[in-house]
């Protein structure tokens, strides 16, 4: 069940966040509502080479990695927060998650690199 979620956890916020930024920057028009930031985003991702641009996918990429990895890190207990004593624990289906979350992220992450 960890796994499961850690897979579905994977491909919504990396896989799929991923594709979005990936449309949004190939694809938006920027008008009089566009974000100041987003515009800034645009100008920097428009003005790379191929080559670069995929550097910087790549970049957004591990970004949310690493976030997810200690987001998991927190709820497991193996990560701490700045300033905050308190103990998290989830819960899948009422089952207690063991501290596993983090170590099956990164395991997934380690080989859908090696099959990369």
């Amino acid at each position: 069940m960890n796994a499961t979620f850690v897979k579905a956890l994977f491909d919504s916020v990396v896989e799929d966040n991923l594709q979005l930024y990936r449309d949004h920057l190939n694809t938006t028009e920027v008008t009089f509502k566009t974000d100041y930031y987003w515009k800034e985003t645009l100008d920097l991702y428009q003005s790379l080479s191929i080559e670069n641009q995929s550097v910087f996918l790549k970049i957004l990429e591990q970004t949310m990695i690493d976030t997810v990895s200690t987001m998991l890190g927190v709820i497991d207990g193996s990560t701490t927060l700045k300033d905050c004593s308190l103990e998290s624990k989830l819960l899948l289906d009422a089952i207690d998650t063991k501290g596993e979350l983090q170590d099956l992220f990164l395991e997934l992450i380690e080989e859908r690199d090696r099959r990369r």
